[in-house]
């Protein structure tokens, strides 16, 4: 396997794992039947958004190291990543948010309901990404 391959392989599988983060942890935190969510569980989706925007960034910046240009995509493909990048903020903001700010028990589960929405949304764009590229 070459260089090239290989680096965009291990920014994939890192951009995946960032995936099933975001959404299994917000899923889970909705299934959660106790009073509170586990901040650890909060952490785990935090991270989740990170890895997600970090990895993309990767999976640009490998394009741009191997053939001197980003990837050329063009109407939908680029809105389609401006919804995910948005998703990956807000995601990243609103999980932070949460940890810090301790919300009560009924905006924690709008906090929740929100983060389970974006992730959603993110690998729904994703979908819409790849096809259009």
């Amino acid at each position: 396997m070459d260089s090239q391959n290989f680096a965009y392989a291990t920014a994939q599988i890192a951009h995946n794992f960032g995936a099933v983060a975001v959404e299994g942890g917000a899923v889970c935190a909705l299934a959660w039947h106790k009073i509170s969510v586990p901040r650890g569980l909060a952490w785990v989706v935090l991270c989740g958004w990170a890895a997600q925007a970090l990895s993309g960034a990767t999976l640009g910046a490998i394009s741009f190291y191997y053939y001197g240009k980003f990837p050329e995509i063009h109407g939908t493909a680029i809105a389609a990543l401006g919804v995910k990048m948005v998703c990956a903020a807000l995601g990243f903001f609103l999980a932070a948010w949460w940890l810090y700010a301790r919300p009560s028990a009924a905006s924690s589960r709008r906090v929740w309901l929100a983060l389970c929405g974006l992730g959603v949304l993110a690998l729904s764009s994703a979908a819409v990404l790849r096809w259009f590229s």
